[in-house]
C-alpha cells in the first residue's frame, strides 16, 4: 500500500508538470510515504510537499494541496485524504486497501520486508573482538547481539555482510596474560609469588594454569614464556569460540592481528604512509600527520623505543579490509574507545578512502542487577559476570532480546528476574507467546477440521473490526521499519515493534474469537493471524531469537 500511495504521488506530480501548474526540478525526488506516529493523522503520511517545496518555489501549504488535486485514484483505495500544516499529506485508505497486505505478506513470506535498500553495497561488520585475556562478560555479550542483530537485518535489508572477528593476539595485554599464567603455574609447583596489580586475577587464571602443568609438565622455564603466552590465548580464544556459538552468533572469519606483523603488512602500510608525506620522524618517533584530516594532533605510530602502537596495527588492519573489496566497514566498540574513533577516520582518508566508508558503532555499558545490586565488572580483578552464566541464567533468547531492547549508544540496565519472568512484563515472552498462541490457534483448528485458507479463498470484507484493521496497519509498515533501521543501524527498532504488535495481537485474541461461528470470518481471521506469524517470524530471525510453536 506504501509503494501504491508513492505512485500516486509521484503521478500527480507528474500531472501537474505536465500541466505547467508546478515547475521542479528533475530528476523528481523520492517521495517517501510512512506510517505517522499518530492515529489521528491517517494510515500513512508523506512529506512530499515539504521536500518538493523550495525547488517548487511555493508554499508547502499550497503545494500539498496542489498534489492532492491531482492524485487520480483509480482503484478507489482511498477513504480521504487531508492536509495537516505545514505541509503534510495524510491518507486514510478504505479498509479492503487495509488487508491486501495480508495477501502479499502470503506470497512473500520469509522474503516479505526484505532487499528494501536501492544501493546495496558489500558491507563488513567486525564486532565482538575482545582481547583473548579472558571469558566474555555482559558487556561482551551486548555488543555480540547488536553485531549479530545488525549484520542479520543489513543482510535481510538487502546488502552483501561479512562478519569478522579482529583477535587482538599480539601487544602488551597478551604478553601479561602469559605472565599471568606463568606466575600461577609457578605457584602451583610451590615458588611464593608476588603477583602484580596489573595482572589477570581471575579465577580462570588459576584454571589456565593446571591445564599448563597438567599438559606440559613441571619443566616449563622463563625461555618458555613466549609459549606458554601463545597456548594461553589460544586457549582463551577457544573458550570464546565456543561461548558465542551456544550464543548464536558465528563469523565469517577470525582475523589474527599477529598475521599483520608476521606477514610485515604493518610496515608496508606505514611505508606507504611515508611515501605520502603522512608519516614523518620526530623525537626518534614516527608520526602519523592525524591533525592533517581532523585529528585534534598527531599520532604516535612507533615509539623512540621501537615498539608500534596499537594504531598502527589498526591503520594496517583497516587497510587489509579495504584491499578485500569492502565497500562499508562498521566497527562495533565499546563506549570507552570513543576517542579513538576520529584517529581511525584520519587512517581511512590517509589510505585514500572518503572517511565515512567507516563507521563505528560504540556499545554503551550494562549494569547488570541481581538483588537490586549492580555488578561490577573488572577483567583483571575477575569480578565480573561471564556472559555464559547469564545466558545459562535466563537462556540465549531472552539474553539477546534483552540486550537489543534500548539503542547501542544507551546504557543498558539487564534486570535478570524480568528476563525469566514469564508475563507480559518481560518482553521477548510476550512475543514469543504472541507466536505459541497463533501455532496453538492453527493446531485448534486443524483438529476441529477447519483448514488454514489462502487469501485468495477468503472474504476479505470480513475483516470489519478496528483491531483487525490496528494490526494490518501495523504489518504494513514492517518493510519501512527494516529500511529505516537498516539506514540508521537500529535493530532494537525491532523489538520496540513486536512487542507493540503483540500488545495489539493479545488485546485482539482476548476480546475476539478467531475460531468464530462464521465460517467466513474465521477464514478472515486466520489469514490474518498468519500474516501477523510471518511478520513475527521474520523479526525475529533478524533479532537471531527463536519462534516457539508451543510455550
Amino acid at each position: 500500500m506504501k509503494e501504491r500511495l508513492e505512485a500516486l504521488l509521484k503521478q500527480a506530480l507528474i500531472k501537474a508538470a505536465d500541466k505547467n501548474l508546478i515547475s521542479v526540478d528533475l530528476p523528481f525526488p523520492p517521495l517517501r510515504v510512512t506510517a505517522p506516529k499518530e492515529k489521528e493523522h491517517g494510515d500513512f503520511t508523506s512529506n512530499a510537499a515539504l521536500v518538493l517545496a523550495k525547488s517548487a518555489k511555493m508554499d508547502r501549504g499550497k503545494l500539498a494541496e496542489l498534489l492532492v488535486s491531482c492524485i487520480e485514484d483509480a482503484d478507489g483505495i482511498i477513504e480521504k485524504v487531508e492536509i495537516a500544516m505545514p505541509g503534510y499529506i495524510n491518507f486514510f485508505v478504505k479498509p479492503a486497501g487495509l488487508f491486501e497486505i495480508i495477501g502479499v505478506i502470503e506470497r512473500q513470506g520469509k522474503d516479505f520486508g526484505c532487499r528494501v535498500i536501492g544501493s546495496p553495497e558489500k558491507v563488513m561488520v567486525e564486532f565482538v573482538s575482545a582481547n583473548p585475556t579472558g571469558p566474555l562478560h555482559v558487556g561482551h555479550g551486548r555488543g555480540a547481539a547488536f553485531g549479530d542483530a545488525l549484520a542479520n537485518l543489513l543482510e535481510f535489508a538487502g546488502h552483501s555482510v561479512f562478519r569478522e572477528y579482529y583477535i587482538n593476539d599480539s601487544g602488551l595485554q597478551i604478553q601479561t596474560l602469559g605472565n599471568s599464567v606463568w606466575l600461577r603455574y609457578k605457584e602451583l609447583l610451590g615458588e611464593t609469588i608476588r603477583f602484580p596489580d596489573d595482572h589477570y586475577k581471575g579465577a580462570y587464571i588459576v584454571d589456565l594454569a593446571k591445564k599448563l602443568l597438567h599438559e606440559k609438565g613441571t619443566g616449563l622455564t622463563e625461555t618458555d614464556l613466549p609459549q606458554i603466552v601463545l597456548y594461553a590465548a589460544d586457549q582463551i580464544l577457544n573458550e570464546i569460540k565456543a561461548d558465542l556459538a551456544r550464543f548464536n552468533v558465528h563469523f565469517d572469519n577470525w582475523f589474527s592481528e599477529r598475521t599483520l606483523y608476521e606477514k610485515d603488512s604493518v610496515t608496508a602500510t606505514l611505508n606507504g604512509l611515508r611515501r605520502k608525506g603522512l608519516a614523518y620522524e620526530s623525537d626518534g618517533a614516527l608520526w602519523f600527520a592525524a591533525s592533517k584530516f581532523g585529528d585534534e594532533k598527531d599520532r604516535v605510530l612507533i615509539k623512540s623505543s621501537g615498539e608500534k602502537t596499537y594504531l598502527a596495527g589498526d591503520i594496517a588492519y583497516h587497510s587489509n579490509k579495504l584491499r578485500r573489496g569492502f565497500e562499508r566497514l562498521i566497527d562495533i566498540w565499546g563506549s570507552d574507545h570513543h576517542g579513538y574513533v576520529s584517529r581511525m577516520k584520519a587512517g581511512i582518508q590517509a589510505l585514500g578512502k572518503d572517511p565515512e566508508a567507516l563507521q563505528v558503532l560504540l556499545i554503551q555499558m550494562v549494569h547488570l542487577t541481581r538483588g537490586g545490586e549492580k555488578i561490577s565488572m573488572s577483567t583483571r580483578a575477575g569480578t565480573f559476570v561471564t556472559l555464559e552464566e547469564v545466558y545459562q541464567e535466563v537462556g540465549v533468547d531472552a539474553a539477546r532480546y534483552m540486550f537489543l531492547t534500548r539503542r547501542h549508544d544507551a546504557q543498558l540496565e539487564f534486570d535478570l528476574e524480568l528476563a525469566k519472568e514469564l508475563s507480559s512484563k518481560n518482553p521477548v515472552y510476550y512475543v514469543q507467546y504472541m507466536h505459541a498462541r497463533i501455532c496453538s490457534i492453527f493446531k485448534k483448528a486443524l483438529e476441529a477440521n477447519i483448514p488454514i485458507p489462502s487469501v485468495k479463498d477468503i472474504e476479505i470484507s470480513a475483516l470489519q473490526l478496528e483491531e483487525e484493521a490496528q494490526i494490518a496497519r501495523r504489518l504494513a509498515e514492517f518493510p519501512e521499519l527494516i529500511r529505516q533501521a537498516a539506514v540508521d543501524y537500529e535493530p532494537h527498532r525491532l523489538t520496540t515493534y513486536l512487542y507493540e504488535l503483540a500488545n495489539k495481537f493479545h488485546t485482539y485474541y482476548y476480546n475476539h474469537r478467531v475460531l468464530a461461528d462464521d465460517p467466513a470470518i474465521t477464514a478472515a481471521r486466520l489469514a490474518l493471524c498468519s500474516a501477523v506469524r510471518i511478520v513475527t517470524q521474520n523479526a525475529l530471525k533478524i533479532l537471531g531469537v527463536s519462534a516457539p510453536e508451543s510455550m
